[in-house]
């Protein structure tokens, strides 16, 4: 009988990323033939990129996905119909500070799963086997994929000899990906990429700045590639403007890994993007809005600098549209500061091109 352990993580594409070391560790039991993982429909091609998952299962939860579909019983039925499948011995619902496992673990014990495996503030009675409680025997502020890894090893799972614990995906997987995504176009020897979306207005730094960021960078000798999803393909053609590549709209997640791969620098915000970025080993020019904690969603394991107010009134409201009139925790930043931390994260690309950023011309730009 195939010994298998169904690990959750039912938010975005950036949160399923993160979730990745955890994954692996589980995936490392010798006493796991199978992992699936149970994400929503958003973050599943994250998911499908993952060392270490055998099945993705997709079923969007009404309590934490923000479409929030309602807990018909139809809907309730189909998470049923998919537990009923996999017959996993374990179930681990990574979750993060904000969420609570037990809706999902009382789904879970009720289609007759064993041994689950969580982090809960609430008294957890007979759904949670084996329960770890934030703040006590877990550190709240700590960066998710380490929350995700202390989850795992509460359960038993930790990562095997020579794995480094930083985000990963799984090179076969992103090949095959790319086979069924568009093409983009060729892209620069060397680049900077610029990915001025978010999904939320208060993680987004202003499209103006961005603009201002790639023809300075430009001006400097540095070929800029802008990307972003369907849905923002005209934010990127207004910030590439003539100056930088505009990719946005023309890239699935697996070819947005092989460009972010292949970049020097990327500079966006807290967004999916961002960890993507860190599995491929980039560094980052995080424009990170402090109303979650960067502490916990900074890009992780790649150098970054981390650009941002993070003491602004807005810190940990978790607010989607910014709550202080102005937006002063990103609005703060300057494009020449972006690009400033550009050439600290990559010197051998402004080296490459004999030029610095001319700073005198940023200030009279930004006058």
């Amino acid at each position: 009988m195939t010994r298998r352990a169904l690990v959750a993580r039912l938010d975005s594409v950036g949160d399923v990323l993160l979730s990745g070391p955890a994954v692996r560790a589980v995936a490392a039991s010798p006493d796991v033939d199978e992992v699936w993982l149970l994400c929503s429909s958003i973050g599943a091609s994250a998911a499908r990129l993952l060392p270490g998952v055998d099945r993705v299962v997709v079923w969007d939860c009404p309590w934490i996905t923000q479409s929030a579909p309602p807990a018909t019983p139809e809907h309730l039925a189909a998470l049923g119909g998919i537990i009923d499948d996999c017959r996993p011995e374990t179930a681990i619902i990574l979750t993060s500070f904000h969420q609570s496992p037990l809706p999902l673990a009382l789904l879970l014990r009720s289609q007759g799963v064993s041994r689950i495996v969580g982090a809960s503030v609430d008294f957890a009675g007979s759904l949670l086997d084996v329960r770890l409680r934030p703040g006590e025997d877990l550190a709240e502020d700590q960066p998710e994929p380490q929350r995700a890894l202390a989850i795992a090893a509460a359960g038993g799972f930790t990562l095997p000899a020579g794995d480094d614990g930083r985000l990963h995906l799984d090179q076969v997987r992103l090949e095959e990906a790319r086979l069924d995504e568009p093409a983009p176009e060729a892209l620069p020897e060397q680049f900077v990429v610029v990915h001025p979306g978010a999904s939320v207005a208060s993680r987004r730094w202003p499209e103006e700045l961005h603009a201002e960021t790639v023809g300075l960078l430009h001006e400097a000798g540095i070929e800029v590639v802008v990307t972003g999803g369907p849905a923002e393909a005209a934010l990127t053609r207004r910030v590439a403007g003539t100056a930088g590549h505009d990719l946005g709209g023309g890239t699935g997640l697996g070819t947005l890994a092989t460009i972010l791969a292949r970049a020097d620098v990327v500079v966006t915000g807290n967004t999916g993007p961002a960890h993507l970025a860190a599995a491929v080993g980039t560094p980052v020019v995080s424009l990170f809005s402090p109303v979650v904690p960067a502490v916990r969603w900074a890009p992780y394991g790649v150098p970054t600098v981390l650009l941002g107010d993070q003491h602004a009134a807005c810190a940990g409201t978790r607010a989607t549209d910014c709550p202080i009139p102005g937006h002063p925790c990103l609005t703060g930043i300057r494009p020449a500061e972006v690009v400033d931390a550009c050439r600290r994260l990559a010197p051998r690309l402004f080296e490459a091109v004999g030029s610095t950023p001319d700073r005198r011309h940023a200030q009279e730009v930004l006058r």
